[in-house]
C-alpha cells in the first residue's frame, strides 16, 4: 500500500473535478432528474475511477509484457464490427455483449500507444530512423485506421493515425518523414474529393455530407445542419458569463441535439458562458501538462512514451470535440471526456489513466 503516496495525486483530484462537472452538466441537460443520465454516469465514474486506481498500482513492467496483446485484441474487435457490428446514427461502429455496447475503437487508440511504446522500448536508437523500422510503425497505424474508417467513422481514423505519429515524433524519429507526411497531406485530400461518385470513393457519402454540412452550413440549416446551427446558437447566446445553471433556453427547450453527449460543451457555454468553457479548458490543459511534466522525469521509456501517448489521446478527444461543436472542423461523434454521457468513453478514459498512473508510480524504474 506504500505506492498510493506515489500516485500522481493532482492529476487525480482534476479528475474528480471535471468528472463531478460533468455529473452536474447531465443533471442540468436532463431538467433536473438525477436518474436519467447523472446517476449512471456517476456509477460507470465510479467504477472507472477504482480501476484506475487499481492500474496504478501494477507494475509498468506487466503492462509493457500485455501490449501486444491489447493491440491484437484491438483488430479482432474492429475485424468483428465489419461483420457483427450494431448500427447507431448512421455508423456500424459498436459491438454489443447482452446489455454492454461499445466501441472497439476506443479499445485500439490505447492498444496502439501500448504496441508503439514497446516497439520503440525494444528498437536500438540508432535504427529510429532507418527507413525500415520507420515503415514498420507506419503499418501499426495504418491497419487500425484503415479499419476505423469504413465504419464509418472519420474523426476516430484520424485520431488514432495522429496518436501514432505523434508516438513516432516523440520517439525521435527523423524529422524529415514529417515533412514528407505534411507535403503529401494535400494531395491526399484533393485525391478524396476527386474520388467522389467514382467506383473507387475513398469515403462513404455519409462522410461527405458531413463535410458539405461544414463548408457550407447554410444549404441546409433544417437537415445535415441544424446541430452545429443550434450549437452555434447556444454558444453565442451565453456570452461572457453565460445564462445561469439550468437556464440555457438551446438545451433546456432541447432545441440542441445531442445535448448530453457530443454537444455538451455548448451548453456549459450556455449556461456559464465563456469564462467556464475557457475553465474547462484550463483544467483539461492542466492534466495534459501534469502528464507530460510525468512523462519528462520518466526514467522508464516504455513508461514515458506510453504517457505521451495516452496523453495525445486525451487531447484529441477534448479538442476535435470542441472544434466540432464550434464549427472548426466536421462534426465527429467524439467526446467530451469525463463530461459526456457514455460508458466505453468514460471507462476507456479512466483506463488510460491508470496507466498514467502506473508510468508515474513506477518512473524510477529504469529499463536497460
Amino acid at each position: 500500500m506504500g505506492k498510493v503516496f506515489y500516485l500522481h495525486w493532482p492529476v487525480i483530484f482534476l479528475i474528480l473535478v471535471v468528472g463531478s462537472f460533468g455529473f452536474l452538466m447531465l443533471y442540468s441537460v436532463s431538467d433536473g432528474d438525477y436518474d436519467q443520465w447523472s446517476k449512471p454516469q456517476f456509477k460507470r465514474f465510479m467504477v472507472g475511477f477504482v480501476i484506475m486506481i487499481l492500474m496504478g498500482f501494477i507494475s509498468i513492467d506487466f503492462w509493457r509484457t500485455c501490449s501486444p496483446f491489447v493491440y491484437v485484441f484491438g483488430i479482432i474487435l474492429l475485424s468483428l464490427v465489419l461483420f457483427f457490428g450494431d448500427y447507431g446514427g448512421g455508423a456500424k461502429r459498436w459491438l454489443e455483449l447482452r446489455s454492454f455496447r461499445f466501441q472497439p475503437s476506443e479499445i485500439m487508440k490505447v492498444g496502439l500507444v501500448m504496441f508503439l511504446a514497446i516497439y520503440y522500448d525494444w528498437l536500438k536508437p540508432k535504427n529510429i530512423s532507418k527507413i525500415f523500422w520507420v515503415f514498420i510503425p507506419v503499418l501499426i497505424i495504418a491497419l487500425p485506421t484503415a479499419l476505423v474508417i469504413p465504419q464509418p467513422d472519420l474523426g476516430t481514423g484520424v485520431i488514432i493515425a495522429m496518436t501514432g505519429i505523434t508516438m513516432m515524433f516523440a520517439a525521435g524519429v527523423h524529422f524529415i518523414y514529417f515533412f514528407i507526411i505534411i507535403l503529401l497531406i494535400p494531395a491526399f485530400l484533393a485525391l478524396i474529393f476527386y474520388s467522389r461518385g467514382t467506383s473507387w470513393q475513398l469515403v462513404t457519402d455519409y462522410q461527405f455530407n458531413r463535410i458539405d454540412t461544414y463548408i457550407n452550413p447554410d444549404k441546409d440549416p433544417l437537415g445535415g445542419a441544424y446541430q452545429i446551427t443550434q450549437s452555434k446558437i447556444a454558444l453565442g447566446s451565453g456570452g461572457l458569463e453565460g445564462k445561469g445553471f439550468m437556464q440555457g433556453s438551446q438545451s433546456q427547450l432541447d432545441f440542441l441535439p445531442y445535448k448530453h453527449t457530443d454537444f455538451i460543451f455548448t451548453t456549459i457555454a450556455e449556461e456559464f458562458g465563456f469564462f467556464g468553457g475557457v475553465g474547462l479548458l484550463l483544467i483539461y490543459s492542466t492534466i495534459i501538462i501534469f502528464c507530460l511534466f510525468s512523462a519528462y522525469n520518466n526514467k522508464n521509456s516504455f513508461g514515458r512514451l506510453l504517457t505521451i501517448g495516452l496523453s495525445t489521446i486525451f487531447f484529441s478527444y477534448f479538442f476535435v470535440n470542441i472544434a466540432a461543436v464550434t464549427g472548426m472542423v466536421p462534426v465527429t461523434g467524439v467526446p467530451l471526456p469525463l463530461i459526456s454521457y457514455g460508458g466505453s468513453a468514460m471507462l476507456v478514459v479512466l483506463g488510460t489513466f491508470g496507466l498514467i498512473q502506473s508510468a508515474h508510480v513506477h518512473r524510477l524504474l529504469k529499463r536497460d
